[in-house]
């Protein structure tokens, strides 16, 4: 491939990987007491859906050996 011999404008955008800045990013502020107690609720809250979901959906996906040995009404000639 040829290498071009003209300089490339905006040079420096190419050596931003080695580029350090010197200022520093203010520090993060902490959460407050309440904003802690939220983001547990949050969790615990939808923790409890899933559970919960799982305990109301149990019953439709287990397999139910009564209902299959009892043949249907429409296999009887009803």
């Amino acid at each position: 491939m040829f290498r071009r011999r003209e300089p490339v404008p905006f040079a420096f955008l190419a050596e931003a990987d080695r580029f350090r800045s010197n200022v520093a990013p203010p520090p993060r502020e902490r959460a407050s007491v309440g904003q802690i107690a939220g983001r547990w609720l949050l969790g615990l809250t939808i923790v409890a859906g899933l559970v919960g979901s799982l305990m109301v959906g149990m019953p439709a996906l287990s397999t139910d050996t009564a209902s299959q040995t009892q043949p249907s009404q429409a296999s009887q000639g009803r």
